[in-house]
């Protein structure tokens, strides 16, 4: 048997050495203390790994997010953000935390392919029903859209083939007569979302929320075409579509909803020169849309006629609608709206004024000029006198014939 011993001498030496081991890791610890104010340990080599490899990992998977192209990160924040909107109680509001922020809800709606469901949609309306389908399909949308059927020209439910024949009904005679005492009438049913003068280049497309007059009527147009008015460059957009001096611009925005009479009409006596057609997104118009996004007009596809009455300027605007990518005018055959492919802010120009034919298309009050597939918005802005005065109030019903204004 061994038997180990040491001196107190010895004993003394062994507690100073361990002192001073101590000491040194201490030094050496405080050494290698980084500017940021993390310390790195420099002897164990597996306490460092221990506390480098997180800040390793968050740093290598933030340059990864970095790296990542905005489609994807918006692709895999569309499904959380449909939820986070949706769920109640705020189930998802604890991954706003850790970082994470969800589209906005105009982001959201906007991301949403409109221009795709409208076309599904208007393949569906050319589908031919079966003879028994038709009243119980019928009937239950004109008991959600409150359909006045005993106006339409057909009343028999049976008589129309499909959904779009529906839309597209055609009134009695009688049904709409026209207003024969004012200038400018009503060119379908609707509602009045807002009229008066256009100020500062913007127009209102409901209460307190505006749009750029350039914008929805795109660049001028040569002045072979309009006779704008020869003004200087410098002068505002709206100063040059003023052809008349004294003269004003207005405007009125009447919206179709869905159980209205689809059609729309000459709103006064005038003749169309040139027709600009905007491809563009198919977002709802509704009153409470058109509150929620800013310029919402100008984001739509929309048909502008554009021409002259006896006081000036005068443009017709057919705005497209969720559902209604289809916007027909009668004596355009060109015309085809809600195409596949188009490129954002472009716009195609066509011109009724030729060789042949100098004075462009003349469209008397209240005659045929277009329809709609569903419900959408028409804007009117033109150039009249300054006592000019509309006979309307805001948020009222209209009907296709009923006086809009007058002098």
């Amino acid at each position: 048997m061994i038997a180990l011993s040491f001196s107190g001498e010895e004993a003394g030496g062994k507690k100073l050495c361990l002192l001073q081991r101590k000491s040194v890791s201490q030094k050496h610890r405080l050494a290698s203390q980084s500017g940021d104010g993390c310390a790195c340990y420099s002897e164990p080599g597996f306490e460092k790994n221990r506390l480098q490899f997180p800040q390793l990992a968050l740093r290598r998977r933030l340059g990864q997010l970095s790296c990542m192209s905005r489609p994807a990160l918006k692709l895999r924040s569309w499904p959380l953000t449909i939820l986070y909107y949706l769920l109640p109680f705020g189930a998802l509001k604890p991954l706003t935390r850790v970082g994470w922020r969800p589209m906005s809800r105009v982001a959201l709606y906007k991301s949403v392919p409109t221009r795709l469901l409208s076309r599904a949609w208007g393949r569906l309306n050319q589908v031919e029903l079966p003879t028994w389908l038709r009243k119980p399909v019928y009937s239950l949308y004109i008991w959600t859209f409150g359909v006045n059927m005993k106006e339409a020209a057909v009343e028999d439910l049976h008589h129309y083939r499909n959904l779009s024949e529906f839309f597209r009904r055609k009134l009695k005679p009688q049904a709409r007569p026209v207003c024969c005492l004012h200038s400018v009438i009503s060119p379908s049913d609707g509602k009045i979302l807002n009229f008066g003068q256009v100020k500062n280049c913007e127009v209102e497309q409901v209460k307190g929320v505006t749009y750029s007059l350039e914008s929805f009527l795109g660049p001028r147009i040569s002045t072979e075409e309009l006779r704008f008015s020869q003004a200087p460059p410098g002068n505002s957009f709206q100063q040059q579509l003023v052809t008349k001096e004294g003269n004003e611009l207005y405007h009125c925005v009447i919206y179709l909803a869905p159980g209205d009479y689809h059609c729309f009409h000459s709103p006064t006596d005038w003749r169309v020169s040139h027709r600009r057609h905007f491809p563009g997104s198919l977002m709802s118009v509704n009153p409470g849309v058109a509150r929620w996004i800013k310029e919402l007009f100008c984001h739509n596809e929309r048909v502008v006629l554009t021409g002259n009455w006896k006081h000036g300027f005068f443009s017709l605007t057919a705005v497209g609608a969720t559902n209604v990518g289809s916007i027909r005018i009668y004596f355009d055959q060109d015309l085809h709206t809600n195409s596949p492919s188009y490129s954002k802010g472009s716009y195609n120009d066509f011109s009724f004024i030729s060789n042949n034919n100098k004075k462009g298309i003349p469209m008397r009050k209240g005659e045929h000029l277009g329809e709609f597939n569903l419900g959408s918005t028409i804007v009117l802005i033109f150039e009249a006198p300054k006592d000019f005065k509309f006979h309307l109030k805001a948020g009222q019903k209209i009907r296709f014939g009923e006086a809009l204004g007058s002098l």
